[in-house]
């Protein structure tokens, strides 16, 4: 076993493991780390524990020193010094007549680096932008092209939920998320209904995909046809989380729409693959709004 601590260096982000050393830490203090681009200040998050050696993939850095009013102010600094470089940043950008969108702008804590993170359609040659800031600030500079998830997760919002929008609050990693895990949930394919404040498929659309998954295997799909109790009948709709069918039966000249349990009917012909509900210039404008891969947290 190995004594570890999970450190966060903004929020939200991810939460890196460091060996305390001498050190416990509660939660929310805050340290002075080593990491592979210098000294760097965060927040404790998860506090002294032993976790399994073989759960470590890379030898851990140690941590420096809790952090002392010194380095609390010197942080801070960095904060308003941040603010100041962001603001002459989006002068530099007019005067080069570059097509980018500054977004966030972070200092080292050690100030080895100033990063500059911003979107763009296409790629931007900045470099003679480089040369320019760095001429201003007398250090590192780098500049990062980010996704629109990304810059959303950077501004923060709140979701259609009301709540602050999970890349924002806790979520560490955007995961896959695909057309046909709102299909199989049910949910209208109106892209006004399922994108998110970053104009892509809502992260959440992931959350119960796999209970859906997981129930689906169970269900017959639509337009199989079925046994039931009041004869035979087409299945028109799924009830997916509880289970049940909805049943189209010929009495007739009447056509009637009833409910099953899903354990209540029989399959005489099941259908492999259900029949697509929307055109292909509709599937393709919804597909925009997977996108690619975004840079992660």
């Amino acid at each position: 076993m190995k004594n570890i601590i999970g450190v966060r260096f903004r929020k939200p982000g991810k939460i890196y493991f460091f060996d305390p050393g001498i050190f416990y830490l509660q939660k929310s203090e805050f340290v002075i780390v080593e990491t592979s681009e210098g000294e760097e200040y965060g927040e404790v998050i998860i506090p002294n524990r032993q976790i399994p050696e073989e759960k470590i993939v890379t030898p851990l850095k140690k941590i420096i020193r809790i952090a002392n009013d010194k380095d609390k102010k010197h942080f801070e600094k960095n904060k308003q010094k941040e603010k100041e470089a962001f603001d002459i940043a989006i002068k530099k950008i007019k005067e080069h007549n570059l097509d980018m969108k500054l977004i966030e702008t972070e200092y080292k804590f050690d100030n080895s680096k100033l990063l500059f993170f911003f979107t763009a359609e296409g790629r931007i040659d900045f470099r003679e932008l480089v040369k320019d800031l760095a001429s201003i600030f007398k250090t590192r500079i780098e500049l990062r092209q980010i996704g629109v998830r990304d810059e959303v997760k950077r501004l923060g919002g709140n979701g259609i939920c009301g709540r602050e929008l999970c890349c924002c609050s806790f979520l560490t990693n955007f995961e896959t998320v695909s057309i046909k895990m709102a299909k199989e949930q049910n949910i209208s394919l109106n892209p006004s209904k399922i994108s998110g404040n970053c104009g892509r498929l809502m992260c959440c659309l992931k959350y119960e995909q796999e209970v859906y998954e997981e129930k689906l295997s169970r269900l017959p799909k639509i337009g199989s046809i079925v046994k039931t109790e009041d004869g035979e009948g087409i299945i028109e709709g799924l009830e997916t989380l509880s289970e049940k069918v909805k049943v189209k039966i010929k009495d007739g000249e009447d056509t009637l729409y009833r409910t099953y349990e899903a354990k209540d009917i029989k399959v005489i012909k099941a259908v492999i693959e259900e029949k697509e509900e929307i055109s292909k210039e509709e599937l393709e404008e919804l597909k925009k709004l997977e996108g690619g891969e975004e840079d992660g947290i």
